[in-house]
C-alpha cells in the first residue's frame, strides 16, 4: 500500500501526554511465555520485535493482577517485585529503540478453573461477581470434562479493585508508558457488565450504574497512577466466553459504561466484533 494513500496513518499523535510515532498499534495477544508468571527474555525479544516492525505503540499480552485471576499457566502477573524487575527490563528494550509500550491489566473472575495450578497455588477459590458459572467454556488447560465449575461471589469487590490500583503502581515502576484496562472477552470487567454473570443486590449489581461501577471504579484507580495515559478494552457485542445480553440491555448498559468512561480523559478505547468462533472459548487477548 502506498503511505500517499493514507498519509495520517504515519503522522505522530499524541496519545494521552505522550506521542506516538505513527498511528499504528500493536494489540494484545496472549503468548504463554512467561513461566511461573515471570518475564523472560524470550517475551523481551518479541516485544522488541514489534517495536522495531513500525508500531506506534505496543499494548502487551494480559498481565495478571494476581495469582488466583490466572485462567492458565504461563500468563505473566505484575503484583510482585520481580515481575517489576522483569517487565522494567522488557519496556527500557521496547523505549531503546523508540517504541512505546502499554501493560494490559487483567483479572479472569469466573474464567479461572479450580483445578488449574495457578489458582491451586493462589489459596483462593474461584471470584466472579455472583455464584454463575460460565456454561460450556473450554478451559485448555484441564484434561478431559473441565464442567462448568461454580465461582464464589467475590465478598468485596474493592480488594480486587485495589489489585488493579496496586498493579498500576507496578506498572509505572516497570516503566511502562500507560496502562490499558482488559474489560473484554467474558473477563472479570466484563462479568460485572453483563446481568448474565453479575445477579448482585448490593452496589455493585442491579442497576445500569450498579453494573458500571467495578469497572469505572478500576478505571479511576489507574487515572489515578497513571493520569491519562489509560485504555480500555470492551467487547459490548459479547459472544466469549457465555456472556452477551440482548442488543436493547447492551445498548444501555455500554452507553452508560463508555460515556461514565470517557469523562475520565482515557487515552483511547478499543472495541472488538463479535465473533462466533470464540463463543465457548476463554480468550486472553
Amino acid at each position: 500500500m502506498s503511505t500517499a494513500k493514507v498519509p495520517s496513518l504515519f503522522q505522530p499523535l499524541v496519545l494521552g501526554d505522550i506521542t506516538i510515532k505513527n498511528r499504528i498499534g500493536m494489540a494484545a495477544l496472549t503468548r504463554n511465555r512467561a513461566p511461573d508468571s515471570y518475564p523472560t527474555d524470550l517475551m523481551k525479544e518479541y516485544y522488541v520485535q514489534r517495536a522495531l516492525g513500525g508500531a506506534g505503540l505496543t499494548v502487551t499480552e494480559g498481565i495478571l493482577v494476581s495469582l488466583h485471576g490466572s485462567p492458565w499457566t504461563h500468563l505473566p502477573g505484575i503484583w510482585d517485585q520481580n515481575h517489576v524487575k522483569g517487565w522494567k527490563n522488557i519496556s527500557d528494550a521496547v523505549h531503546a529503540v523508540g517504541g512505546k509500550i502499554y501493560a494490559q491489566l487483567a483479572h479472569a473472575g469466573r474464567l479461572s478453573h479450580p483445578d488449574d495450578e495457578n489458582q491451586k497455588r493462589s489459596g483462593e477459590p474461584v471470584y466472579a461477581p455472583s455464584a454463575i458459572p460460565a456454561r460450556g467454556v473450554k478451559f485448555r488447560q484441564i484434561k478431559g470434562d473441565a464442567g462448568d465449575p461454580i465461582p464464589t461471589a467475590i465478598p468485596d469487590p474493592r480488594v480486587i479493585i485495589e489489585q488493579f490500583r496496586r498493579a498500576s503502581i507496578n506498572a509505572k515502576e516497570a516503566g511502562f508508558d500507560g496502562v490499558e484496562l482488559h474489560g473484554a472477552n467474558g473477563l472479570l470487567v466484563a462479568q460485572f457488565l453483563d446481568y448474565n454473570s453479575n445477579q448482585r443486590a448490593d452496589e455493585w449489581g442491579g442497576s445500569v450504574e450498579n453494573h458500571s461501577r467495578f469497572g469505572l471504579e478500576i478505571l479511576k484507580a489507574m487515572v489515578d497512577v497513571f493520569g491519562p495515559n489509560v485504555g480500555l478494552k470492551v467487547n459490548p457485542a459479547g459472544g466469549n466466553s457465555d456472556m452477551g445480553m440482548p442488543l436493547q440491555d447492551t445498548l444501555e448498559t455500554y452507553s452508560y459504561f463508555l460515556n461514565e468512561a470517557d469523562k475520565l480523559g482515557l487515552a483511547y478505547i478499543v472495541l472488538t466484533r463479535y465473533d462466533p468462533r470464540f463463543e465457548t472459548y476463554v480468550d486472553g487477548e
